[in-house]
């Protein structure tokens, strides 16, 4: 049994190593919502700045004065009053 118990755990670190370094490998690692160009490791905070530009992914359509006023007032509880 001793022995059945020591080959699955020296596997399962193997598999965990080879898993760490793939992902070391993918390069930075951010939020969903960032865009590449928008986080920064050391950002404590990690905000994005506001509008289209800043999201990861394109907008599916235009952005009115309404959609950029609400995601300026993001996390702000009260939104705009538009």
């Amino acid at each position: 049994m001793l022995p059945a118990l020591a080959t699955g755990l020296a596997a399962g670190a193997g598999i965990f190593a080879l898993w760490r370094r793939r992902r070391a490998d993918e390069g930075p690692q951010h939020g969903a919502a960032f865009s590449d160009d928008e986080t920064d490791p050391e950002n404590f905070a990690q905000t994005r700045s506001a509008g289209p530009a800043a999201m990861r992914d394109p907008a599916r359509r235009r952005w009115d004065r309404v959609d950029q006023a609400s995601d300026e007032s993001f996390p702000a509880s009260d939104p705009p009053a538009y």
